[in-house]
């Protein structure tokens, strides 16, 4: 399975950064119109062809990165991991871990790829065991892209209407040596290709970027807890209404719903996403 469990737990940056705060800090501006280019390769910004088909608005949304099944009736949008098949006749969104390794391919990546300390050790998330990849320079991220854009290429030619990769927050994880310029840069990389291919593109999580959304060319959100850590508002407003919501608690269900219930797309899940007639599953709209 790509996915692993999903990674909401992880995100040390939930509900107290202020965008402008954070532009602040990072490019000495005071909003996030206009932040200079962190290389040479951050050109045109990547706009949607007119063959990319976004998803629709407050639909019945099932989270199923842990293992595909039968969507409940009255789904309406899936994201599924980029080893399975999309579900016949639905809006598919296709998992795709673009910003750290995971566990088992770790070896899969060259090593100069990997992100490394100063004394040469690989810098891991270690919530879920994953080396972050080394988006750093240009020249690494154009590299990076052609691998992950290989695994974009798969969900386009499978039939997937949209890709969500993962971890675009890995920078808060990097102790310093990755920015958000790097993140942005690189995932206006994966945009810009996804685009050529037909799909649209998710912001997954990293509220605090939500307002570089169009300088990154992405297309929707794919929000986790934003309920539970009260941010489902900001996505809302940056992508239009455009956001997938996953709560993993009831009480982020009945928040999300509560406030943006008649607005996006809601499922509560267990925190493994796990299929039916698993141990701990649990889905409720």
């Amino acid at each position: 399975m790509e996915s692993g469990p999903s990674r909401q737990q992880r995100h040390g940056v939930r509900g107290g950064i202020v965008l402008a705060a954070v532009c602040a800090a990072l490019w000495g501006l005071t909003a996030c119109g206009s932040p200079p280019r962190a290389n040479d390769e951050d050109e045109p910004r990547s706009t949607p062809s007119a063959e990319v088909r976004l998803p629709p608005l407050h639909a019945g949304f099932d989270y199923q990165i842990g293992g595909a099944y039968r969507p409940p009736a009255g789904v309406r949008i899936v994201s599924r991991d980029r080893t399975a098949a999309p579900a016949p006749g639905l809006y598919n969104i296709c998992y795709v871990n673009a910003f750290q390794a995971q566990p088992d391919a770790e070896k899969s990546w060259p090593a100069d790829l990997l992100l490394r300390d100063s004394d040469g050790e690989v810098v891991i998330d270690e919530d879920w065991d994953e080396a972050l990849l080394d988006i750093g320079t240009a020249a690494k991220r154009k590299r990076i892209a052609a691998r992950v854009n290989e695994w974009i290429d798969g969900c386009a030619d499978k039939g997937f209407d949209a890709v969500e990769p993962d971890n675009y927050d890995s920078y808060t994880r990097s102790d310093d040596l990755l920015t958000a310029a790097d993140a942005t840069a690189f995932i206006t990389l994966l945009s810009r290709h996804a685009h050529t291919r037909g799909l649209a593109i998710g912001q997954k999580n990293t509220v605090e970027l939500v307002g570089l959304r169009k300088k990154a060319g992405l297309d929707f959100a794919v929000a986790e807890e934003c309920g539970e850590f009260d941010e489902c508002g900001e996505y809302a407003e940056a992508f239009d209404d455009r956001v997938v919501v996953i709560e993993y608690t009831d009480s982020g269900l009945r928040k999300a719903v509560a406030e943006f219930g008649g607005r996006l797309s809601i499922v509560r899940r267990d925190v493994d996403v796990s299929t039916p007639g698993s141990d701990g599953y649990i889905r409720r709209s």
